[in-house]
């Protein structure tokens, strides 16, 4: 039995759960969320908890197992509380700015790059430590859009220059040994 799949999700209050076989309506205080998983596995709710359930062990009903029950899971954070990832802009003269909803980079082109807000993610910056807060309620989009962002201008290995994640351990490279003398 898997691990993951087994462990009841547990509903917290002011998240509503609607399920209609296969198809999952998660609605809380952040928005609401639908997923239609495979029909394989079952879903079922007891006691404000979600069940999830697999019929065989075959190799691809036992992968599904587990990721159907994390992503069940991340609909029921992402309604309830949320996700949000941080991103760290360094270097010389680079910035990050808003600009209503929008978040405007200055990373060393001759221009700024603009980045619309999609529905559902806010962006939060703090000038003073130069860090971008990616916040929504849907943990794939959170992370798909910090990965785009980082790649506008990621770390670079001679000075760590770019857009990193917070924590983001970057390898440096030895520079030019320079010219000796003649």
């Amino acid at each position: 039995m898997s691990r993951i799949g087994r462990l009841p999700i547990n509903i917290p209050k002011g998240v509503e759960v609607k399920l209609d076989g296969s198809y999952v309506h998660v609605k809380g205080p952040n928005g609401s969320l639908d997923y239609s998983f495979s029909p394989e596995i079952g879903i079922r709710m007891e006691e404000g908890q979600l069940l999830i359930e697999r019929p065989n062990d075959q190799p691809r009903i036992r992968a599904l197992h587990g990721t159907t029950r994390a992503l069940l899971n991340n609909m029921v954070v992402g309604v309830s509380s949320g996700f949000e990832r941080i991103l760290e802009v360094v270097g010389v003269g680079y910035r990050a700015e808003m600009s209503g909803k929008d978040l405007i980079l200055n990373v060393g082109y001759s221009h700024p790059v603009n980045i619309p807000a999609p529905e559902g993610i806010t962006f939060e910056v703090d000038t003073k430590t130069k860090q971008i807060k990616i916040k929504g309620r849907d943990k794939h989009q959170v992370g798909q859009i910090a990965n785009d962002i980082r790649k506008i201008r990621p770390p670079e290995p001679y000075k760590g220059y770019g857009v990193r994640y917070l924590g983001e351990a970057v390898r440096r490279k030895a520079g030019k040994a320079g010219k000796m003398g003649k």
